[in-house]
């Protein structure tokens, strides 16, 4: 299987955020058009996420290597021999969420759900996607709740997203609609609570952007976790980062909860290993 991690920018090559246009390669824009159109032509169901959502929601514009398309799975397994027979190269880099277009040098991610295995995409992320022009494509974007719950579980070492939360919170000025948002999140509502605190930190003036109640509803539910103190509670780093905690599985004997998500979501027992690689079907 062809590796698909891309490699990340040294810290010293990250741009700054910022609302001027970034000028793609002519033969990247052309592939992200040719990939949106035949999209449309299809008539698939799919929101654009990623720099172009971002951008779309806060108006910060920054250098993208790549088109994230958001789709469901099923969506997915469909649209994809088609791009083959229409003179693209795909390939699914992993079976539970990550496939990808390619032509010449640029790549298309197609997208369908979270890489632990917690968030999966269904038709409702679709249904609420906002209307957007994408490479002057007449297209769609990932709805700003949306967008957000996309973020939370990417705080990995070399990439931290929790500044693009804060700029979707800051930029919705209070219209977000956080009951979706904590239904996405579910039983991982203490990553929204860590977003909210970092939009505080960041914007202490603008803390009306979160409604009282939601600091109530979250506050209280850590409130009454800490009085309980559940010494069962489960070890969830690797659903964070499964690199970074690797040592507390490998060496520590704590849970592997992103193999769990990964079997729960292809229906296999966790101790029975994975699926063999599909080289069409995302699970």
């Amino acid at each position: 299987m062809k590796d698909c991690t891309a490699t990340p920018k040294p810290e010293s090559q990250v741009s700054p955020t910022t609302s001027k246009p970034r000028r793609l390669p002519g033969g990247q824009a052309a592939l992200f058009k040719e990939v949106l159109l035949l999209l449309e032509t299809r008539k698939c169901s799919y929101a654009v996420a990623g720099a172009f959502a971002l951008r779309h929601h806060t108006g910060i514009c920054r250098y993208t290597k790549d088109l994230d398309i958001f789709l469901t799975a099923e969506t997915a397994s469909e649209i994809l021999p088609v791009f083959g027979k229409s003179g693209f190269r795909y390939e699914v880099c992993d079976p539970f969420w990550l496939a990808k277009v390619h032509r010449d040098r640029y790549f298309v991610d197609f997208i369908t759900g979270m890489s632990n295995g917690v968030l999966v995409v269904d038709d409702s992320w679709i249904d609420r996607a906002c209307p957007a022009e994408i490479c002057g494509v007449s297209s769609r974007v990932l709805a700003p709740e949306e967008t957000l719950a996309s973020k939370l579980f990417v705080t990995r070492r070399e990439r931290f997203d929790g500044a693009d939360i804060a700029h979707l919170i800051f930029a919705a000025q209070g219209k977000l609609d956080w009951g979706r948002i904590l239904q996405l999140a579910g039983e991982h509502w203490e990553l929204v609570l860590w977003s909210l605190l970092l939009f505080k930190y960041v914007y202490p003036a603008h803390t009306k952007y979160v409604p009282l109640t939601l600091w109530d509803d979250l506050m209280g539910r850590l409130a009454a976790d800490l009085r309980r103190s559940d010494s069962t509670a489960r070890f969830r780093g690797t659903l964070i980062d499964d690199a970074m905690f690797a040592i507390d599985v490998e060496e520590w004997g704590l849970d592997n909860l992103v193999f769990e998500q990964r079997a729960r979501r292809s229906k296999i027992n966790p101790g029975t290993g994975s699926r063999p690689h599909s080289k069409v079907r995302l699970i």
